[in-house]
């Protein structure tokens, strides 16, 4: 966590440094703005309302799969709760989005000479076809996509790939090792599919060592073979790679029933306050309304939702009109496929909208750290320039990084697209797994977090960019 935090001050140090006095001098905060600040965390850490809402979408309604009729529940749901907030507008934006569904449960275990089954954890990952009953075959073990690639066909030929390169521990930045070891999932199975192979095992990302699989998205490629995809718990996948180096000739046993139908009509939530000032000037703050079916979907993205739109009720609650038009979004399908994502950027361009900044809230509901931003370093360095307003909070580690996948494709249109950053720690222990339940949440972290967004917010209404 050190050195995370000294990079992060060196950043911020030489943001800072490179910046002209003149336009240092006009981001300075004000004892005004420190004292709104402090209004807004009073209301949120008595009054909050984001827990009480997390704990009805994650109890009430639970696992949100894109096109499940839980996903219907939920937008119905988020719209009713906006409604409800009092905001100038509340409206639906309708998006096609991907129908995958896992059918039964997954059934998987390990065979060796003798028949013997030892019964593994897995996990369909989604997209992946199903094996069309039991499906049976060797295993060969790689740590990489170019191991795979180095290997003769002839060894890979009718048989299970199993990708088994670990999470890398040494990060602190946990995000970090599940973006690099994420290719296995994303692409084993079509890579596997082009030597031959009848099937992929992922191991599941994540540093925790327990007998949970984690899903996720995986994609195939035109004119590929599609073969199954599943993900292995950690303590599975050892299990397997040492009973391998016992016997390379054991096999195993996969089936999965899972499969896509026909894309099914969703829609992203939109709630609004318009601006007293700038009305023209939109400022996005949102979370993913979807969720992977194994869980709740609580931290993934419950959290990110009941912060957003806790954002725009701490604003109306503390009397702080903002002077720019602040949207809290609940977008549908970034799970699989970011269509809600996308939708909304190309509505926003359609439309010609002026969209100063967007905020998104995905790395769960754990204590807040700061925001990592994207955006030229003018407008890095304006926003860095309000550090002191969230260091009494835990919160003002403020920095260049990556924002979020919902608010992508707002690049180019947004002059900031900037990500909540919250303490990782915990994150991908139950990320995608069955774990991802109400009861991880703490309220206070949850709460915090909401103010923390709602802060922003309120000093990009104020400020511009």
């Amino acid at each position: 966590m050190r050195t995370v935090l000294l990079r992060r001050t060196l950043a911020l140090a030489l943001l800072l440094s490179a910046a002209p006095l003149a336009t240092r001098a006009q981001t300075v905060p004000s004892a005004t703005d420190s004292a709104n600040i402090r209004r807004i965390y009073n209301e949120a850490l008595a009054q909050g309302q984001s827990y009480e809402n997390l704990r009805y979408l994650t109890g009430q309604i639970g696992a949100r799969l894109s096109g499940s009729p839980q996903a219907a529940q939920a937008v119905q749901w988020g719209q009713t709760t906006m409604e409800k907030l009092g905001l100038d507008r509340v409206y639906l934006q309708e998006v096609m989005v991907p129908h995958w569904v896992r059918g039964k449960p997954e059934k998987a275990s390990i065979r060796g000479d003798k028949g013997k089954g030892v019964s593994l954890n897995v996990a369909a990952l989604g997209g992946s076809v199903g094996t069309g009953g039991k499906l049976r075959a060797g295993v060969v073990e790689v740590q990489s996509l170019a191991e795979l690639a180095a290997l003769p066909e002839a060894r890979v030929k009718g048989k299970f790939v199993f990708f088994n390169r670990p999470m890398n521990p040494l990060y602190v930045e946990t995000g970090q090792a599940y973006g690099e070891a994420g290719d296995q999932r994303r692409s084993g199975a079509a890579a596997a599919a082009k030597r031959g192979a009848v099937g992929a095992l992922v191991r599941s990302l994540t540093l925790a060592h327990d007998d949970l699989p984690h899903t996720g998205t995986m994609s195939y490629q035109e004119g590929v073979t599609q073969v199954p995809a599943a993900a292995l718990s950690t303590m599975g996948a050892d299990e397997l790679s040492q009973l391998l180096k016992a016997d390379s000739k054991l096999t195993v046993e996969l089936e999965m029933s899972c499969q896509t139908l026909p894309d099914v009509k969703s829609y992203n939530v939109v709630g609004e306050i318009k601006g007293s000032k700038y009305p023209d000037q939109i400022i996005t703050v949102g979370g993913h309304l979807d969720s992977w079916d194994l869980g709740q979907g609580a931290h993934d993205d419950g959290t990110g939702c009941v912060q957003s739109m806790e954002a725009l009720r701490l604003l109306k609650a503390t009397g702080l009109r903002p002077e720019r038009t602040v949207r809290a979004v609940l977008f549908m399908n970034e799970e699989n496929g970011n269509r809600g994502g996308l939708k909304y950027a190309e509505l926003a361009k359609a439309s010609n909208e002026n969209h100063l900044a967007a905020i998104e809230s995905d790395g769960g509901g754990f204590t807040p750290r700061g925001f990592n931003i994207e955006a030229a370093p003018s407008v890095v360095r304006k926003i860095v320039a309000w550090q002191p307003l969230f260091a009494p909070y835990g919160s003002g580690l403020l920095a260049p990084g990556h924002a979020g996948t919902d608010i992508g494709p707002l690049k180019g249109q947004a002059k900031a697209l900037v990500g909540y950053d919250c303490d990782s720690q915990r994150y991908f222990d139950i990320h995608h797994t069955a774990a991802d339940t109400f009861d991880k949440v703490n309220r206070r972290e949850l709460e915090l977090g909401g103010a923390s967004m709602a802060a922003l917010v309120y000093l990009l209404s104020k400020y511009g960019l």
